[in-house]
């Protein structure tokens, strides 16, 4: 990749990288942080798609319009990466990234589809810590809310399975943003 790009923007959280309908013509790399891929529903609610993490890249789309909304979950520091009408020879470049993106894509709709809160949760954690190269102690950008978005639950389901999770000592919570996974075989059997 281009190595003069320009340094990254500093978001604080609830930054709006872009809108569901703008013209797509850039994609962008977390380089710290995070940032939410949601749609609005037609009755108000959120749905959040993708939860996208330092060094991975996002605003890939099928055609010419973002289909989601883009925003920072926590201050983030997102790069510019390239812009569609230039460089079209590089766009090689993002096939694997584009593809991975599928990939988790399928895997969160077989999380939603098919697992019930508990097991929506472990498998969530972890995501999360494969994520972030397989540590125990899972740093979570993201709000018990975002979580819940993300899942298809309410707050207080995902509130309440933390509890069960600690209370069981499958989890400890050393902070509000912070997951250490205690009995991981414990958690990998709870998520399939």
């Amino acid at each position: 990749m281009n190595q003069n790009l320009p340094p990254p923007a500093l978001c604080p959280a609830g930054t709006e990288i872009y809108a569901q309908g703008e013209v797509c013509n850039s994609l962008y790399r977390v380089e710290f942080g995070g940032v939410r891929i949601y749609r609005l529903l037609s009755d108000g609610r959120r749905q959040i798609s993708a939860f996208q993490l330092a060094g991975e890249t996002f605003g890939f789309e099928a055609d010419s319009t973002h289909h989601f909304f883009a925003e920072t979950i926590c201050a983030s520091g997102i790069r510019m990466l390239q812009s569609k009408s230039a460089h079209d020879d590089l766009t090689i470049d993002f096939l694997p990234m584009a593809l991975r993106s599928l990939l988790h894509a399928q895997e969160h709709l077989l999380v939603l589809g098919r697992q019930n809160s508990i097991e929506r949760v472990a498998a969530f954690l972890l995501e999360m810590s494969e994520r972030q190269g397989g540590l125990r102690q899972v740093e979570l950008p993201m709000s018990r809310l975002d979580i819940a978005d993300y899942l298809g639950l309410t707050i207080e389901t995902v509130s309440r399975v933390f509890s069960k999770l600690k209370h069981r000592g499958v989890i400890r919570l050393p902070s509000l943003r912070s997951v250490e996974i205690v009995r991981w075989q414990t958690l990998q059997n709870m998520a399939s």
